[in-house]
């Protein structure tokens, strides 16, 4: 297993974000240190588009690669770190989101071990079930909605499924998933991905597995049961986060 983390410096919500400090280190140290930490891990990059990701990578004792800032998603920015690195084809990439450092040791690993039980997958990811209301109704909180073998179908920002029946307010089991920003690539997979142009749906809802459902791809989705803290989206996530990391 091969982790790459890509971090954009111009995030469109909050500039700077990967260097935004969290317990006196910047978020994508923390998120560094907790990649270093799983177990079935031969190796960690970040894969950045500024020097300032990039030495504070190095200072924290990272591997860093410099990527093109003309990206327009992770998954492109961590194609062009696998081809510089020199991955085989056979090699499977977790791809860790530069905004996740709270992310659990086990979600990564689940999301490798995804592709020993899918042999025809070509990606994976992960999902939890929301059981909040505001949740459902956010669209920073991206809904998935899977197959009867937990094949993705589609992913969206809307509320789906929709419920014509029932007030999202009175469910009990919840039917609606948040998808979390981690997925698996097959590197053979990848290129492909990444060769290929963004496609309507992934232009309107900025969201890049779309790409990869629009050509035909398998996402072979694990179910995670217990809650997963957010990742850093807005300026109050930053807060959040920090008001949590700051407490251990």
């Amino acid at each position: 297993m091969k982790i790459i983390i890509p971090s954009r410096y111009d995030s469109t919500r909050l500039p700077g974000k990967p260097l935004a400090d969290i317990a006196g280190k910047p978020m994508i140290v923390h998120v560094l240190e907790q990649a270093r930490k799983v177990a079935g891990a031969d190796n960690v990059w970040v894969a950045c588009d500024d020097d300032r990701i990039e030495s504070a990578v190095i200072q924290a004792g990272g591997q860093a690669v410099k990527t093109s800032p003309s990206h327009q998603s992770g998954t492109d920015r961590i194609a062009e770190a696998a081809a510089k690195i020199g991955l085989e084809d056979d090699e499977i990439i977790i791809n860790i989101q530069g905004d996740e450092p709270l992310i659990p040791l086990e979600l990564v690993q689940k999301t490798y071990d995804l592709f020993s039980e899918n042999p025809l997958a070509q990606m994976t990811t992960i999902v939890v079930p929301i059981a909040s209301p505001k949740d459902v109704a956010n669209p920073n909180v991206v809904k998935a909605v899977l197959d009867d073998q937990n094949r993705a179908l589609y992913f969206s920002r809307a509320p789906i499924p929709f419920d014509r029946d029932t007030e999202v307010s009175e469910q009990g089991e919840s039917p609606y998933l948040r998808h979390v920003g981690i997925y698996g690539y097959r590197h053979s997979s990848l290129k492909v991905l990444t060769k290929a142009p963004v496609n309507s749906l992934e232009a309107l809802e900025k969201l890049e597995q779309l790409r990869a459902l629009g050509l035909g791809m398998t996402i072979q989705v694990g179910i995670y049961a217990d809650p997963i803290p957010h990742g850093v989206d807005t300026p109050e996530d930053l807060k959040t986060v920090q008001a949590l990391m700051e407490a251990v």
